[in-house]
C-alpha cells in the first residue's frame, strides 16, 4: 500500500502468509499463477481501492521461476521486507538458516528485473554488534547483486569475493547499486508507535541519483510532544475526551521539569500518540473511534460501525509486559509467535477503575490505526491472525515517506538525464 500511495503501480506482489493473502484479495488484489510469465496488465486499475487489480502471487517466492519477464517494463522500484532468520552468526552459517533467509531471493529478483531502486525493511536487530559482519555482507550483496554466491560456498567465502570486487572498478554501472542503510524509529516519521527498524534504500549506480537531496528527515520528536503538552496545544486537540482534565493533571505530574528551552522551536512536530491515533490522523483524520464500554469488552462486541473495533476481555499487565500509555506513541506492534502478544496489546484506560484493573485490550482497529492503516482496509481471519498481520506489516506512513522520497529522487534523475 505504501508504494502504491507514493504513485507507483504494482506489477507483481508476493505474499507467503495464508491470512495475509486473504486480506490482499479482500482488498481487491487479483490472484496470479506463479508460473505465469506474461507481462501484467499495465492498465490503471480501479480508483479508490488500494489493492484493486494488484497481480498477487501467493506462496513461497522461490516458486516463481523467473522475474526476467518484468525487465522490459523498466521497473522503477522493488520493495519488500524479506525475513532474515535466524539473526545469529551461528545460524547464518547453517543450511537451515539459509533456507529461511529470503535476502537471496530479493537479490535474485534484482538481477532478473534490474529495478532502478530497491527499498527493503527489516528489524533493527540486524544492526547489533554481534550481527555486524553478516549485516555488512547483506549490504555488499545489495551493492553487487550480480556477483552470485557459488554453489556450496559459505556466506563468509562469498563475502570475501565481494570485498575483493569492491576494490575494483565496474565496467557496467547498471550492475552495481549505491546502498544506504538507515536506522529509523517510526515515531520520528509521524507513526504513532515506537518501532525501531532499518530501511535499506538502493539506487542503480548508472542513474546518477542524488539521494541525499531527498533522503527523508526525522520531522517528529519527543521534545516537540512535551512542548505541546506544556503549552497546552496537545490537550486542546483532545478537549472533548471525558475526564481529560484529570488525565492531563496526572500526565503532567510525571513529565520532566519544564524545559529551559520550552520556547525553542527546532522545527519538528510532536510525536503522535495512541490517543491521537484513536482520534484520527492522516486517512482517518477527524474520525474518532468510539469508546469501548465494559459490556463490549466482556461480550466481545463490535463498537459502532467501524470494522474490527471489537472489545476483548482478559487484559492484564505482568512482569515484562507493561501497558501502552494513551499519551505516548504505542509500543511496537508485534506479530507474536503464538498469536496476540501480551502487554503490547494492552492499554492503560483513562479510568483507573475500568474493569477493576484500569486496563483493556486494544481493538484490532485501534492497532491498525497505530500501524497507520485506513479504516477501509479489511483484515481477514480471526483476531489473533489479524493482529499477527499488523505486527508483520510496515506502518503505511513510514513506507510511504520513503517511497515518496525514492520517487522524487528518481524523477529528478530522469529530469536531468
Amino acid at each position: 500500500m505504501s508504494v502504491h500511495n507514493a504513485g507507483f503501480r504494482p506489477l507483481l506482489v508476493n505474499e507467503f502468509a495464508k491470512r495475509a493473502v486473504e486480506t490482499l484479495v479482500a482488498n481487491g488484489a487479483t490472484l496470479r499463477d506463479p508460473e505465469d510469465m506474461s507481462m501484467p496488465d499495465m492498465g490503471g486499475g480501479c480508483p479508490g481501492r488500494r489493492a484493486a487489480d494488484w497481480p498477487l502471487v501467493p506462496g513461497d517466492i522461490r516458486n516463481i521461476p523467473s522475474f526476467e519477464f518484468l525487465r522490459d517494463a523498466e521497473v522503477d522500484v522493488l520493495a519488500g521486507g524479506p525475513p532474515c532468520q535466524p539473526f545469529s552468526l551461528g545460524g547464518a552459517h547453517k543450511g537451515t538458516g539459509d533456507e529461511r533467509n529470503m535476502f537471496p531471493e530479493m537479490f535474485r529478483a534484482v538481477r532478473e528485473m534490474r529495478p532502478k531502486a530497491v527499498i527493503c525493511e527489516n528489524v533493527r536487530g540486524l544492526l547489533r554488534p554481534s550481527f555486524e559482519p553478516y549485516f555488512n555482507y547483506i549490504i555488499r550483496e545489495m551493492e553487487m547483486p550480480f556477483i552470485q554466491r557459488a554453489p556450496g560456498a559459505t556466506w563468509e567465502e562469498h563475502d570475501a569475493v565481494l570485498q575483493a570486487a569492491s576494490r575494483k572498478s565496474f565496467s557496467d554501472p547498471s550492475e552495481r547499486y549505491v546502498v544506504d542503510p538507515i536506522p529509523v524509529n517510526a515515531a520520528n516519521y509521524g507513526v504513532p508507535q515506537i518501532r525501531q527498524r532499518v530501511i535499506i534504500v538502493a539506487f542503480r549506480s548508472d542513474l546518477g541519483v542524488n539521494w541525499e537531496r531527498h533522503r527523508p528527515k526525522e520531522e517528529f520528536s519527543l521534545e516537540a510532544l512535551r512542548r505541546s503538552m506544556y503549552d497546552g496545544t496537545y490537550w486542546k486537540r483532545h478537549d472533548d475526551v471525558p475526564g481529560i482534565d484529570g488525565v492531563r493533571e496526572s500526565v503532567m505530574a510525571n513529565l520532566p521539569p519544564v524545559p529551559l528551552n520550552l520556547d525553542l522551536d527546532d522545527g519538528t512536530k510532536p510525536w503522535r500518540t495512541l490517543r491521537d491515533a484513536i482520534a484520527g490522523i492522516d486517512d482517518n483524520e477527524g474520525k474518532r473511534l468510539p469508546d469501548v464500554p465494559l459490556e463490549a469488552v466482556h461480550g466481545r462486541l463490535t463498537v459502532g460501525d467501524v470494522p474490527d473495533h471489537v472489545g476483548w476481555p482478559g487484559a492484564r499487565v505482568y512482569t515484562g509486559h507493561t501497558a501502552n500509555e494513551l499519551d505516548r506513541p504505542a509500543k511496537t506492534v508485534k506479530a507474536g509467535v503464538h498469536g496476540v502478544p501480551g502487554g503490547e496489546s494492552v492499554m492503560r484506560h483513562d479510568d483507573p477503575n475500568f474493569d477493576g484493573s484500569g486496563y483493556r485490550y486494544m481493538t484490532v482497529r485501534e492497532t491498525a490505526r497505530v500501524m497507520t492503516f485506513p479504516d477501509d482496509w479489511s483484515l481477514a481471519g480471526p483476531r489473533g491472525e489479524k493482529m499477527r498481520q499488523l505486527g508483520n506489516a510496515v506502518p503505511v506512513r513510514l513506507g510511504e515517506v520513503f517511497a515518496k522520497a525514492v520517487r522524487a529522487a528518481l524523477d529528478d534523475a530522469e529530469g536531468l538525464a
